[in-house]
């Protein structure tokens, strides 16, 4: 690799390692939210509120009323945020899925069931369809990629960076709602409500966007595959043999039946109950879908179809063999979350402080005004918001935890210029996604290194930034490109979700 690119990603690994974990970082954010709203109280700072034309200051902590609030604050500001609980709930659901071996054996049937001049499309499309069950993709579907890639005479580091390129860089896409869809919707209703109070965003709220982008990611993941990737790698030349594919065994593919008469099931009573004009999961009132028990409880329906087809799937391939079984698998995913739980209880505070402070909303409607004023229309924006989203997370890694700092200021600051929460939760999605591949400061870029030097022993950091700095840059030009196309052409990004607020009567 050039010298130059090479100092250029030293320094982006040795700023990443400067940073201290999430958790500490929103600790000192927190503080440093207390110490800036006693500064900004001193200087009166304070703006016009453009919805209600009242005067909005800002509010010191750094005094006894301020002091009283944070302590008797602390517990609930940490209970009440609206993240914690429906990620909680999605997880289980999906932990008995994964637990029961569902997820694995679907990923496993669908690749090896590809025909040969489409695996690799397949490959990249079961890394995006993974994300809805979190790391099963980085830690089944890659290496399973090299292996199948070998199998059939290609390089495997090609195979396992078409899975990787899905599974990292198509973070964000997806046919199915999973757990990161309830956490991005709960961190930017918290963020809304600087500006409405009322605002609500709902878990399938980038539904459309994403839906259509697994497919475009998807198709750009092959093509760089095929054109650049295969071609630079050559011929494999390394000592590590074909291994055998084990195919789907007869326990798996009951399961899977099992599994798939339990989710037509499920969503038959979920079109019964959606589809008429009076279906049971409209709302009662309206008789709409767009505030519906059915909108609104996404989250409880995830827990359900995860719990469900996990467990025909676990009693069809006889891998649960009690309810224990059932119950240990959403406790094995319980029990992986204790750092979450630590990054939420800081986030949650860092979040109120920001709230009780008036920053966030003072910030926006500076920042509103400025954006006004340099006449930037909604594309360059967006564009903007995008590359900004994609930089930072070269040195922050966690969706959330990015997601929670930035919400706060950008949301409240595009809705007053008119553009939706859910808008802005898009574009961001995107940016987040896009460098997770070529970012050493994602959690599994160390577990992808070891896999490459399965079959390359003096691979590193730079080989595998290398191998993935064209589908990051690809899926970074392609992603801005279809975000504009759906701003030309004015369609929702999800359900009920415009690009525009309404203006005021």
């Amino acid at each position: 690799m050039p010298s130059r690119l090479n100092r250029i990603l030293g320094l982006i690994e040795r700023g990443g390692n400067a940073l201290p974990h999430p958790a500490i970082l929103f600790a000192i954010l927190a503080a440093l939210v207390v110490v800036i709203s006693g500064i900004g109280a001193k200087l009166n700072l304070s703006v016009i509120h453009p919805g209600t034309g009242k005067t909005v200051e800002a509010v010191s902590l750094l005094t006894i009323a301020g002091l009283h609030r944070i302590l008797t604050s602390l517990v609930t500001n940490f209970t009440s945020f609206a993240p914690l609980g429906t990620v909680l709930v999605a997880i289980m659901g999906i932990a008995v899925a994964e637990g029961s071996g569902l997820i694995g054996s679907a990923l496993k049937l669908m690749v090896l069931s590809a025909p040969k001049r489409l695996l690799t499309f397949f490959i990249v499309f079961a890394g995006v369809m993974s994300n809805a069950a979190s790391e099963v993709g980085y830690v089944l579907l890659v290496p399973l990629s090299a292996v199948i890639f070998l199998a059939v005479g290609r390089h495997p580091i090609a195979g396992m960076a078409a899975a990787f390129a899905g599974v990292s860089g198509g973070y964000s896409a997806n046919l199915l709602l999973g757990t990161v869809d309830p956490l991005l919707a709960g961190l930017s209703e918290e963020a809304a409500r600087i500006v409405i109070p009322t605002y609500q965003v709902n878990p399938a709220s980038n539904y459309y966007f994403m839906a259509a982008s697994t497919f475009v990611i998807s198709a750009v993941g092959t093509w760089i595959t095929e054109k650049v990737v295969v071609p630079r790698l050559g011929d494999y030349t390394g000592s590590e043999k074909t291994e055998e594919l084990t195919p789907v065994s007869d326990e798996e593919r009951r399961g899977l039946r099992f599994a798939l008469i339990a989710l037509v099931v499920l969503a038959g009573l979920i079109l019964w109950g959606t589809v008429p004009g009076n279906g049971f999961l409209r709302d009662p009132e309206t008789g709409g879908l767009l505030r519906s028990p059915f909108m609104t409880g996404i989250v409880a329906l995830i827990f359900l179809i995860g719990a469900i087809t996990g467990i025909a799937y676990g009693i069809g391939a006889k891998t649960f063999r009690g309810s224990e079984d059932v119950v240990k698998a959403m406790g094995n995913a319980m029990s992986t979350l204790g750092i979450y739980l630590v990054l939420v209880f800081f986030a949650s505070q860092f979040v109120a402080f920001f709230n009780w402070t008036n920053l966030g909303l003072i910030l926006a409607v500076k920042g509103a005004d400025l954006l006004r004023s340099s006449g930037m229309g909604p594309i360059p924006l967006i564009i903007s918001f995008i590359l900004v989203s994609a930089f930072i997370n070269l040195f922050m890694g966690s969706a959330s935890a990015k997601w929670a700092i930035m919400a706060p200021v950008f949301v409240p600051m595009l809705m007053l210029l008119g553009y939706t929460p859910e808008f802005t939760q898009a574009a961001y999605r995107i940016g987040d996604s896009v460098t997770n591949i070529v970012s050493p400061m994602m959690s599994y870029f160390a577990l992808i290194v070891a896999f490459m030097q399965k079959y390359n022993d003096k691979a590193g950091i730079g080989t595998v930034i290398a191998t993935m700095i064209p589908y990051s840059i690809s899926f970074l030009i392609v992603w801005t490109l279809m975000m504009v196309l759906w701003i030309i052409l004015g369609l929702p990004v999800g359900p009920g979700a415009e690009l525009y607020l309404p203006r005021p009567a």
